[in-house]
């Protein structure tokens, strides 16, 4: 399988690269730096804000995986031109690019848990009610929207996962991004984890490994085109993640209040339900919170 991958740089962009090498994919990199870094990885740099620099991409190939994009919450509202300029205008650029060169690569593309209204302690399905707090996840859900109207007026074929909390890394000794990766960070140096409010939200969390593996296996069945799919992973609060952190460490938790604009884009309890993808690649995860969080040294 000969595959395209655009973010292959990023956190996530970069294990999954690296695992889709291990399956004996052809793998084509593309990201603004000069380099990947992964051996065995064709690689072409490429800025998605540019139409133009789409030229670069080579359309040849089964699957084109747009895992570009710019996260964050209240940051957005500061640097709106540059989270639709790559998080909107890339994947148009992307599909504009597949159209002309007449590809018939199917999109691969990873959206998110800040699409639902979370509801506490419920497992949300795909068709679950949507909620757009912040500028990310409208972006993503445009994307999302995008590919749906390609899919129903110009045939181009798509998958979407929607991704919760991933945590871990197939190629070297960082931890994480993002949540995991913040209370990691403080707590390796000996600072106390801080949480806002009681940090009771609930979240999925899914080892990068894990969300490569049903990635790889849902794309191989063809019940995947054309369909969306939440990541599966295991349910904690952020409260039990990073006291189980800080007892690792021998720090402590520090419960903070919230900052006003951080409580209004809260999105409370976001529990994927993984009944769907579960049903066409079987048993989703292999690996284990409390397991891995005892191999990291």
């Amino acid at each position: 399988m000969k595959v395209a991958l655009l973010g292959i740089n990023g956190y996530i962009g970069k294990s999954l690269g690296y695992y889709l090498l291990q399956q004996g994919c052809e793998v084509h990199g593309y990201d603004l730096a000069d380099q990947c870094g992964i051996q065995g990885i064709v690689y072409e740099s490429l800025d998605v804000r540019s139409k133009e620099q789409f030229a670069k991409l080579d359309t040849t190939v089964d699957l084109v995986f747009y895992f570009s994009g710019i996260t964050g919450t209240a940051k957005a509202y500061e640097d709106y031109e540059a989270y639709v300029d790559v998080n909107e205008k890339g994947i148009l650029h992307l599909l504009s690019r597949l159209d002309a060169t007449k590809s018939n690569a199917r999109v691969i593309f990873p959206s998110t848990r800040l699409v639902y209204k979370g509801v506490k302690d419920k497992l949300l399905a795909e068709d679950d009610e949507k909620e757009f707090k912040t500028i990310y996840a409208l972006n993503k859900w445009f994307g999302e929207t995008l590919l749906h109207q390609y899919g129903a007026y110009f045939g181009r074929a798509f998958t979407i996962f929607r991704i919760c909390v991933p945590y871990g890394n197939l190629l070297d000794n960082s931890y994480s991004y993002g949540t995991v990766g913040f209370f990691m960070n403080k707590a390796v140096v000996g600072k106390n984890i801080t949480l806002y409010g009681t940090g009771g939200q609930k979240r999925s969390f899914t080892h990068v490994g894990d969300l490569c593996r049903q990635i790889f296996l849902a794309i191989n069945k063809p019940e995947s085109v054309n369909q969306v799919f939440n990541i599966a992973g295991e349910t904690f609060s952020l409260y039990e993640v990073a006291d189980a952190i800080a007892k690792k460490y021998a720090v402590g938790v520090e419960l903070i209040p919230w900052p006003v604009m951080d409580e209004k884009l809260e999105s409370g309890d976001t529990i994927f339900s993984a009944e769907k993808i579960s049903g066409i690649i079987g048993s989703p995860l292999q690996n284990n919170f409390n397991v891995w969080l005892q191999t990291i040294k």
